[in-house]
């Protein structure tokens, strides 16, 4: 990524100041290229800004930012007029980079522009770095990406393997979480991205909260594939939709395959297929997500001990809880629950 900002180089505490203006906050800074796509921007201002903590207040400060300040050319028929340069870099806590869909030197090059490679030199070690679509071409260029996992939009994903042999590419996931660097797939993905890291931040029941209210689904793996063959059923056509919903009512009891594909009429042989063309995971494994996001939330909202979690959430005891929490979060329950409630919450002793 480059070295940390050298004594002096660095904006003005005045200017940082204008900047980032709530101390405290977790800051974000949005960095967009001309040829910007106005839904990528749009994303991490609704999500990331929209998240509140219990008492209403903002968690996080969204800035967006240039190469230099001014207009931004967008692929639509108006610009944006983007107030900060890069020095809003050097004080941000995460760094999202958009695409573009003006072909420019890291997408087709795969090297840095100089004015790319000094922006991304004021970034402070340690930054979380993330990329909306074929924003991953700028963190491949800046070498982020060696050795990693990485997804794009799947048109890009072999252009990417050729200009970056090094970059492990999967082209069938929304996103992957390498820790300080994540990536996304096409466009809406962004948004799943964007929850992800509010959920990892701050808990499933606030990412919950911000996709009530932005009327998405509030959690798709980032496993889940990019490419669903029928996202919309044709008409006429049974669909999976009713015994998801059933399902999710019976989560605290054992819900077999057979009992799904019963509620569709359908054999379980037809059911699956069906199922993963919906959804685009398979029927146990979408099934076992929802018992894990039931869990996060009793974990996060309830004082109930991790054995009654593991019973209300289906996993019928606490070891199979721990099992399955561990490999899908790498966290034990009672770590997952100090972590978003604290040591000292009603009941996090008792795990």
């Amino acid at each position: 990524m480059g070295s940390a900002q050298s004594a002096g180089s660095g904006p003005s505490a005045a200017s940082r100041s204008a900047v980032f203006r709530h101390p405290g906050r977790h800051r974000v800074a949005v960095l967009v290229r001309h040829g910007l796509l106005p839904i990528e921007l749009g994303i991490p201002h609704r999500i990331m800004g929209g998240a509140r903590s219990a008492g209403g207040d903002p968690l996080y400060e969204v800035v967006t930012c240039a190469l230099e300040p001014g207009p931004v050319r967008t692929d639509a028929d108006f610009a944006v007029t983007v107030e900060h340069g890069p020095e809003a870099l050097a004080e941000a806590d995460t760094v999202i980079v958009p695409a573009s869909h003006e072909r420019d030197a890291p997408y087709t090059e795969g090297r840095l522009t100089p004015a790319l490679e000094a922006a991304f030199a004021r970034i402070r070690p340690g930054t979380r770095i993330a990329s909306i679509c074929t924003g991953v071409f700028v963190l491949a260029a800046a070498g982020l990406l060696d050795g990693r996992r990485a997804t794009t939009h799947w048109k890009e994903c072999e252009r990417l393997r050729r200009l970056h042999p090094a970059v492990e590419v999967d082209p069938d996931v929304l996103y992957v979480d390498e820790g300080d660097v994540l990536t996304s797939a096409g466009v809406a993905s962004g948004i799943d991205l964007c929850l992800h890291m509010v959920r990892g931040d701050h808990g499933a029941a606030v990412a919950g909260d911000v996709a009530r209210r932005t009327v998405v689904p509030p959690h798709r793996d980032g496993g889940q594939a990019q490419f669903v063959r029928r996202p919309v059923p044709e008409p006429r056509v049974h669909t999976t939709g009713a015994a998801r919903e059933w399902a999710l009512r019976r989560l605290h009891r054992p819900v077999t395959l057979r009992e799904l594909a019963e509620r569709e009429a359908m054999s379980v042989r037809t059911f699956t297929r069906r199922f993963r063309d919906e959804v685009g995971t398979s029927p146990l494994q979408w099934l076992t997500r929802q018992r894990i996001e039931r869990a996060r939330h009793l974990l996060e909202s309830s004082d109930l001990p991790v054995d009654r979690v593991a019973e209300q959430a289906g996993f019928g005891t606490a070891a199979s809880l721990r099992r399955h929490f561990q490999e899908a979060l790498g966290v034990s329950p009672s770590a997952y629950r100090r972590t978003f409630r604290g040591s000292d919450a009603p009941g996090a002793r008792r795990t």
